[in-house]
């Protein structure tokens, strides 16, 4: 089940021919399709059949037919459907990551680096003299001979271990996340897609963490009536379902997969539009979509103390300005000490990044 929203078309926006620019628009398409690479293609026709960005000597056959050439969309044998390949699912979070990222660098965020001193990957400023347990890596060896020949003369040149100086580093913290989706059914109500916007923040995340802090980890997990993992190759085909939302459900399987990482920084990433409605018990559903019902919150802000304890905080981001939703999770954050992040759907992933990188400065201990 899919939901979209419409915005005023600005012709600009268009490509005008070519297949790296006809790409790009086919896997932004893609986000909004769940993968579907027949309807993506079909949309694509339809755009160039009203606004003609394509022409004689490059059309969309030819963009289809370099497509398959190049290894990013193939055909089902026994279907006969077009599907994409690992190719195009990798250049899907490629796109994401660039689009996010990019806007963070454009506004002078992003500075990964603990300011804490210490035994770490990247080199700064600051000098000191040797001292026992530092590496031999450590040492500046330009700076330690000048020193010997200051203190010692040039003509007889010895190099003790009070001439050695050594480069300090920046720590980097490891840290393990899980970020955790809504697919009830409210992510696509009121002609608001808010499912898209949500796996492509997802996308962009697991991209950032594979390229650059590669020693991370990021666990995805969905949850409606159930919480269920994922894996970042699932996600460009990810729907919204008749769900609705067992956020218990979800915290419980955070805290267990985190509960196997061996890093000191864990945290929860909860993407979500709306309030806990569901619990599961004794194999049967208690489902209540009308107002706050107690037992349903009662349960999940539990389970947010009890991440606390397990000094594990989550931080919320609430994609709907409902004020009574806004108040839950008020209630909720303060029982957990985390954070929360009421942000329109534009901004959901510059809030993400900025939080990310903000966590890895700091040790929880």
């Amino acid at each position: 089940m899919r939901g979209f929203h419409f915005s005023d078309f600005i012709p600009g926006e268009l490509p005008k021919g070519g297949f790296e620019e006809l790409l790009k628009l086919f896997t932004q398409l893609l986000n909004y399709t769940a993968g579907d690479a027949g309807e993506a293609l079909s949309w694509m026709n339809e755009l160039d059949k009203q606004y003609k960005f394509t022409n004689n000597d490059y059309a969309m056959g030819d963009f289809m037919d370099e497509l398959k050439e190049k290894g990013y969309i193939k055909e089902n044998n026994q279907t006969g459907d077009i599907e994409i390949t690992a190719k195009t699912e990798q250049t899907i979070r490629q796109s994401a990551l660039e689009e996010i990222f990019g806007k963070l660098k454009k506004s002078g965020k992003g500075n990964h680096n603990s300011n804490v001193s210490g035994i770490g990957e990247e080199k700064n400023a600051d000098r000191r003299e040797f001292a026992f347990g530092d590496s031999l890596d450590q040492i500046d060896m330009t700076t330690s001979i000048q020193n010997a020949q200051v203190n010692h003369g040039i003509h007889n040149f010895t190099l003790t271990e009070r001439d050695l100086e050594v480069e300090e580093k920046d720590y980097k913290t490891l840290t393990s996340t899980v970020l955790m989706i809504d697919i009830s059914h409210s992510m696509i109500l009121y002609g608001e897609d808010r499912i898209t916007p949500a796996k492509k923040v997802a996308m962009a995340l697991a991209e950032l963490i594979k390229t650059r802090y590669p020693k991370d980890t990021l666990d995805l997990l969905v949850f409606g009536n159930d919480a269920w993992v994922i894996t970042v190759k699932d996600l460009p085909y990810l729907q919204v379902g008749p769900y609705h939302t067992n956020t218990y459900a979800g915290l419980e399987l955070a805290v267990d997969l985190l509960r196997r990482r061996k890093t000191h920084n864990k945290q929860i990433f909860m993407i979500t539009d709306g309030k806990p409605t569901c619990l599961k018990e004794n194999g049967r559903y208690y489902k209540n979509s009308m107002g706050l019902d107690r037992k349903v919150i009662n349960k999940t802000l539990n389970m947010a103390a009890q991440c606390k304890r397990l000094n594990i905080p989550i931080t919320t981001f609430m994609i709907a300005k409902d004020p009574y939703l806004q108040e839950f999770v008020r209630e909720f954050t303060q029982v957990n000490g985390g954070r929360a992040f009421y942000s329109s759907l534009n901004g959901l992933g510059e809030y993400i990044f900025e939080d990310y990188i903000k966590n890895r400065r700091k040790t929880v201990r």
